[in-house]
This record gives structure tokens, C-alpha cells and sequence, in this order.
């Protein structure tokens, strides 16, 4: 009944066309979400009652579903929410396109700054319908590594004044390997370990990751080859450098999924990281800031 006030044609300021809400629709995205923004609401309601109300950032994450959210089932997602009492600070919906692991977007760019831009426009509107938080801002899962849709989020963003959530976790344990390539000697031969177990155990470690992750085992160099390999030619395969001649994606796909075979060897690779932490934080460093914030933030 809450929603029947937005029956019929709902504009949203900055928004071309008006939505069309019809009561058919509101149902359809009834069934589709209501059940699990129950369940984002029962999880926030243990979190505060174990951790304390603002002692936390909430974030509700809708990316790893078979399709995208349309701007209208957004809001209408935001609304369930905020009836239910969550204080959404972040939301990371599913977009158009592939958001492979560690790796560049692949996917119409036009219509991915067409959703998003949409998307930033309805929070804006449900911030100030709803009372969400006014920081609520979108989550990009999987952000790392997009280079292509940079450009077309930080227009948006400063457009719009907004700010933006971009998960990246995975490619510093990318940089970690690279930076023990990078180290060389025993570092090195630590790396080329984690691939060999990595490549055999292929099946195993990409299962959980089916959808996000397109490998082409054809194009994956032999364990043999990699033994090979110097310090340079291992962290220029893995390093994501678009346009080198070294450079696969393929490599570094399975390594980014390979993070199970490292912590199976416990302090040989915690020692490393720590032995070899400058060089490992110069890594991390250089693509945080250099290949990720310069690109978002025009820096």
C-alpha cells in the first residue's frame, strides 16, 4: 500500500523519460526481491545488535545474480529496505557486461553509462524519498581492473557530486604474487609454485567463480614454461598492463582465483610477504594510485 503513490508516471530529476510503475510491476519486483531484502534486514538487525548501530558500513550487494537491475527495480529495492529499517550506505547492484576478475570490463560502454548514470539518479531521488543515508553511493563489484569504464564513472561522479565504492581486494593479491616475482630467487620460485598448483587444480579453484571469470586453457602457458620464466617475464604476464606484449589474461585470472593454494602454504607465504614487504608495497601501491585512483579521479 506504501506504494501506491507512485502508481502511474514517476519522475526522477535528471532522468529523461519518467518511470512507468503499474501495479503488475510492483508485484513482479515483490517476488523477485522482497524475500531477500528480508534477509539483508534480519542480517543488519544482528550486526547492530552484536557490533552497535554506526559502528559499521552497510552494504547491500545484488551483483552476482544472472541479471541486471533496471533503475526502477532499484529504487523499489531501496524503499524495501528502508521500510525495513536498513541504513544502506552502499549498494552494489549488477550491471550490463562482464565484470570478470581482474581483468578490463567487457560489455557495451554506452549502455553502462547509460545504467549507471540512472542508477546514481535514483539513489539520489530514494535518499531523499526514503531517508536513506545521504552517503549511500554505489558499489561496484569486481571494479578493479575496469579501465575502460573509469573514465565514463568518474564523469558521472563528478557530475553529479557523488561518491563511489570500488571493491579491489582481489587485485592487491595479485600484486602480492607480482611482487614476489618482482623479489626474484626464492621469492620467484615461490610465485612459479602458486601458479604450478594454481594450473593443476584448475577445475577445482574456478568452479566457485563460473561466472565471473572467462578462461581459455589453450592460451595458458605450461607449468614447465613458467619454471622458465625470469622475475620480468612472470610479473609482466600477471601485471595488468593493457596493450603489453606480455600481458594474459588468462594467467592472471587463474592466479587471481589461485589465492586458496597460498594459504595452503601458510607461513612459506606469509614469510615471504613479510621478508619481501617493501617491494610487495610498492606494487600494491603502484596500482592502487597509479592504475586506479589516477584513472577515477583524474589525478
Amino acid at each position: 500500500s506504501s506504494c501506491k503513490k507512485y502508481l502511474g508516471k514517476l519522475s526522477i530529476p535528471g532522468m529523461s523519460m519518467p518511470l512507468q510503475i503499474t501495479e503488475d510491476l510492483l508485484r513482479n519486483i515483490a517476488c523477485k526481491f522482497l524475500a531477500a531484502t528480508q534477509q539483508a534486514a534480519d542480517i543488519y538487525t544482528f550486526l547492530k545488535n552484536e557490533k552497535g548501530a554506526n559502528n559499521f558500513i552497510t552494504e547491500v550487494s545484488m551483483d552476482e545474480v544472472e541479471s541486471p537491475q533496471t533503475p526502477v527495480e532499484m529504487l523499489f529495492i531501496l524503499k524495501m529496505l528502508a521500510d525495513k529499517g536498513v541504513p544502506a550506505q552502499t549498494i552494489a547492484p549488477k550491471f550490463t557486461g562482464r565484470f570478470n576478475k581482474g581483468v578490463d570490463y567487457v560489455g557495451d560502454l554506452t549502455q553502462f553509462e547509460k545504467e549507471f548514470e540512472e542508477d546514481v539518479l535514483v539513489i539520489d531521488f530514494a535518499v531523499k524519498e526514503f531517508g536513506l543515508p545521504e552517503e549511500l553511493k554505489l558499489s561496484v563489484h569486481s571494479g578493479s581492473d575496469k579501465f575502460s569504464i573509469y573514465p565514463i564513472m568518474a564523469k558521472i561522479i563528478r557530475k553529479y557530486d557523488k561518491g563511489l565504492h570500488l571493491k579491489t581486494a582481489g587485485t592487491t593479491w595479485l600484486e602480492e604474487v607480482i611482487g614476489l616475482a618482482v623479489a626474484g630467487g626464492e621469492a620467484l620460485a615461490l610465485a612459479k609454485k602458486i601458479y604450478a598448483g594454481s594450473y593443476n587444480r584448475k577445475d577445482e579453484l574456478c568452479a566457485p567463480y563460473a561466472d565471473v571469470i572467462d578462461i581459455d586453457s589453450t592460451k595458458l602457458p605450461s607449468v614447465e614454461e613458467v619454471n622458465r620464466w625470469s622475475s620480468e617475464k612472470f610479473a609482466n604476464t600477471l601485471r595488468h598492463i593493457p596493450g603489453h606484449p606480455d600481458y594474459n589474461s588468462n594467467f592472471r585470472q587463474l592466479i587471481h582465483v589461485a589465492y586458496k593454494v597460498a594459504a595452503e602454504l601458510e607461513n612459506e607465504y606469509t614469510d615471504a610477504l613479510k621478508q619481501y614487504a617493501d617491494i610487495i608495497g610498492s606494487c600494491v601501491e603502484e596500482n592502487i594510485y597509479d592504475r586506479h585512483l589516477k584513472r577515477l579521479f583524474n589525478l
